[in-house]
C-alpha cells in the first residue's frame, strides 16, 4: 500500500465499524479529521447502481455537536441563517453559518431532540470551537456527543429500516423526521436524510463506547433480503452531483456567501439578527454557481471554465453520470454575468476543449420527490 495511503490511514480518527471496510484494496481520504472511506475497491459504477436500484450501506464521516441548555433557541438564532423558533422536536431542518463578512462558516442539518437540546451535524469545517467562540454570553454548554454515522440509503432501504429497529420503525417518518430508538440493542439516533439523493436514513451511534463492528453486522442482516451492500464514497458523490447537493470546502467555502451558491432560499434577513446578516443585507443576490453537462471525458475538479480563451471559473466537481451518460458537474463562476454564457469549455485531461453546457441543478428530480419516497416527474429508473 502506497506510502501516503498508510499515513492517512494511521493518523485520521476512524470509524467504530472501521473493522468490517477495511481491507488492502480499500482507498481512504481525510474529511474533518476523520478516516473517508473513498472505495472499497470495487466497480464504483456497479455500487451507483446498487444505491439507485436497491439499497448501499455506506460508513460517512460528518459529525455532530451538541447544544443544550435553557438559550440554546436564541443563541442558535444567533448564529444560524434562518430562525429555528418554529422547528419542532423531532424534525430536523438544513443551516447554515456565516462569518461577519456573510461568507460560509460551514453548512449541516439541525435535529431538534427537545426543547433544549439540538444536534447539528455539519461537514468539514471546526464548528465546534467556533460554536464554543460564540457561546460566551448564552446559557448553553457545547459537547462532542463522539459520534459517527451510517448511510443506509436506495430505494428498498425503509425495508431495511424496519427490520432494524428493535421496536419496529415509526408509523410515520417523514423527509428529514428524527427519533431516538435501538438497533441490536444498541441506542441510536435515527434521521430521515442522506448525501445521495435517494430514499435513506442515517444512524448515528448515541453511547460513545458502541460496539461498531455488531452495529454493522445488524444492519447487514437486516437488509438482506433488500440486497444491501457496503459502498465507498465515489459511488455515492456521482449521485449527490446528479442530486444538485453541495459539499463544504469543495463547492463552497469561507469565501463564498449563501447568495453566490443560490442558497438564498436559507437565508432569512427579516426575522432575526445573526453574524453576518449586515454583510448579507448589501452582497449581491445573483447566484454564480450552477451545475453543467458535457461529453463523458475525464475532466480534473478546479479546471478553468474558458469564455474565448479566458477563464470566467472553475470546476469544482465533476463525475461522468451512468443514468445520464454525460459529464455532469459543478462550475463557481467569478461573477454571475456568466450564468447565461454560451461557447464555455474546459480542458479535460488529454488536454482537449471540451465544451459544457450550464443547466440548472438538479439534474433531474427537480422537486427532490426521489428522497421523499414519492414517484419522480423525471429521472425514474424501472
Amino acid at each position: 500500500m502506497p506510502s501516503k495511503q498508510l499515513n492517512v490511514i494511521s493518523h485520521c480518527a476512524k470509524s467504530p465499524w472501521f473493522s468490517r471496510t477495511w481491507s488492502e484494496d480499500a482507498f481512504y481520504t481525510e474529511y474533518a479529521g476523520r478516516l473517508v472511506l473513498q472505495s472499497l475497491g470495487n466497480d464504483a459504477i456497479e455500487e451507483y447502481w446498487k444505491l439507485r436500484k436497491e439499497v448501499g450501506l455506506f460508513d460517512v464521516p460528518e459529525r455532530p455537536v451538541e447544544i443544550r441548555g435553557r438559550d440554546a433557541v436564541k443563541f442558535l438564532n444567533r448564529l444560524l441563517t434562518r430562525p429555528v423558533d418554529k422547528l419542532r422536536v423531532g424534525r430536523g431542518s438544513y443551516g447554515l453559518l456565516c462569518h461577519q463578512g456573510g461568507g460560509l462558516v460551514c453548512d449541516g442539518i439541525l435535529f431538534k431532540l427537545a426543547e433544549d437540546h439540538f444536534w447539528y451535524v455539519h461537514a468539514d469545517a471546526d464548528v465546534y470551537l467556533w460554536l464554543v467562540a460564540h457561546a460566551v454570553d448564552y446559557a448553553v454548554e457545547i459537547h462532542d456527543p463522539q459520534s459517527w454515522v451510517l448511510q443506509v440509503q436506495g430505494p428498498k432501504s425503509m425495508a431495511v429500516l424496519a427490520n432494524a429497529c428493535d421496536d419496529g420503525a415509526p408509523e410515520e417518518f417523514r423527509y428529514f423526521d428524527v427519533f431516538q430508538g435501538r438497533m441490536g440493542g444498541q441506542k441510536v439516533l435515527v434521521s430521515r436524510t442522506g448525501w445521495s439523493a435517494e430514499l435513506g436514513f442515517e444512524v448515528y451511534n448515541m453511547d460513545p463506547d458502541v460496539d461498531g463492528p455488531a452495529l454493522w453486522d445488524h444492519l447487514m442482516a437486516a437488509g438482506a433480503d433488500s440486497g444491501i451492500a457496503a459502498c465507498g464514497q465515489m459511488s455515492m458523490n456521482i449521485r449527490r452531483i446528479e442530486g444538485g447537493i453541495l459539499n463544504y470546502r469543495s463547492d463552497m467555502d469561507w469565501d463564498t456567501t449563501p447568495y453566490d451558491m443560490g442558497l438564498g432560499m436559507f437565508v432569512d434577513l427579516e426575522s432575526h439578527d445573526f453574524i453576518g446578516r449586515d454583510a448579507l443585507h448589501n452582497a449581491s443576490r445573483e447566484p454564480r454557481f450552477c451545475g453543467f453537462k458535457c461529453e463523458g471525458r475525464q475532466i480534473r475538479f478546479g479546471s478553468a471554465v474558458l469564455l474565448d480563451g479566458q477563464s470566467v471559473g472553475r470546476v469544482t466537481a465533476y463525475e461522468i453520470s451512468p443514468y445520464l451518460e454525460c459529464g455532469v458537474g459543478f462550475v463557481l463562476l467569478d461573477s454571475p454575468v456568466h450564468m447565461g454564457a454560451s461557447g464555455l469549455s474546459i480542458t479535460d485531461r488529454d488536454g482537449g476543449a471540451c465544451p459544457v453546457e450550464l443547466v440548472e441543478l438538479p439534474f433531474y428530480d427537480a422537486e427532490k420527490n426521489i428522497p421523499r419516497g414519492l414517484e419522480p416527474t423525471d429521472g425514474g429508473i424501472d
